[in-house]
């Protein structure tokens, strides 16, 4: 039976308008265009959402609108996470997440705990939350690896545990994973667009994507193609998102994807302090690219 969060999901950005309120117009915009081009799910307010610019109670217009306007027509994952345990525990009785299809919560950043902190944070955040759980390690903004044996254990002890998104960037750790999941039921995405498709070929159920943003559509071929095993197309594929894939990391996330997205007409190209647009440089090899994969006759705008 497949996985409810197999396939694509999407790290959904979060567009502003020039006074860096939230452009609540966009956020439809880019709904609809993530679901006309059939992603699998949404993932709302990670780190690609800049969630740690909003305030709680933006934090709770955006679940609400998103909520609202989705409709049940795709799964929406809610990004929670924090390096507080007891902090992060608490916001379960501030907002309903039992809306939710499940919490998307990054290992404790700053703190850089051991790994028995590690499982002592998810241990108390899978008994407490009201619906299942996807890890996610990402030691690139953490400054801590959750091992391979950490995320095994974890997985193992609470059923309420239904998947990791595996942002670690190492092969071995992730093949690691795969053969040691024991659980038909928990499934592996990775968090690397560049790596996903090889990743699939060792085992990986999908991935949470930020490319996906933009090119939901070709992306999306990529990753079932190489689920259904058919390498050769997904390959193609792959290698023609290649080059825009690195761009939209050259110059930090999601400044490149909110280049992209402005550039297809989507969003007004704004974050928050402390990130900034990208640089001129990046832009232009941006915008080349974007002309030569032809993208604006391939992809619908609302």
């Amino acid at each position: 039976m497949k996985h409810p969060f197999s396939g694509l999901g999407v790290a959904l950005i979060t567009p502003f308008l020039p006074n860096k309120s939230i452009d609540f117009a966009a956020l439809s915009r880019m709904l609809e265009h993530l679901i006309d081009n059939e992603v699998d799910y949404i993932v709302v307010l990670g780190t690609t959402g800049e969630a740690a610019t909003l305030s709680q109670t933006e934090t709770f217009e955006v679940f609400d609108f998103i909520l609202k306007e989705v409709a049940g027509r795709k799964a929406v994952v809610a990004g929670l996470g924090g390096n507080n345990t007891r902090e992060l525990i608490g916001l379960f009785s501030k907002y309903d997440y039992s809306k939710f299809d499940a919490i998307l919560s990054a290992s404790p950043a700053y703190n850089k705990p051991s790994q028995e902190g590690i499982f002592q944070h998810y241990s108390l955040l899978a008994k407490h939350s009201p619906i299942p759980i996807i890890l996610y390690n990402v030691p690139g903004r953490t400054a801590s690896n959750m091992t391979a044996q950490t995320t095994l254990h974890l997985a193992n002890t609470f059923d309420n545990i239904v998947a990791i998104k595996e942002a670690s960037g190492n092969m071995m750790q992730s093949m690691e994973l795969v053969k040691g999941n024991t659980r038909a039921d928990f499934a592996i995405l990775s968090g690397d667009d560049q790596l996903s498709l090889a990743q699939i070929a060792v085992g990986f159920s999908g991935v949470i994507s930020v490319v996906g943003n933009a090119f939901p559509k070709q992306f999306g071929l990529v990753v079932r193609q190489a689920l259904a095993g058919n390498f050769k197309m997904a390959r193609y594929s792959h290698y023609e998102l290649l080059e825009m894939m690195d761009l939209l990391f050259a110059d930090g996330n999601p400044g490149g994807v909110k280049a992209v997205l402005h550039e297809l007409g989507l969003i007004y190209e704004e974050l928050r302090l402390p990130l900034v647009p990208i640089n001129s440089i990046v832009k232009s090899k941006i915008i080349k690219q974007i002309l030569l994969m032809n993208t604006h006759s391939a992809i619908s705008i609302h």
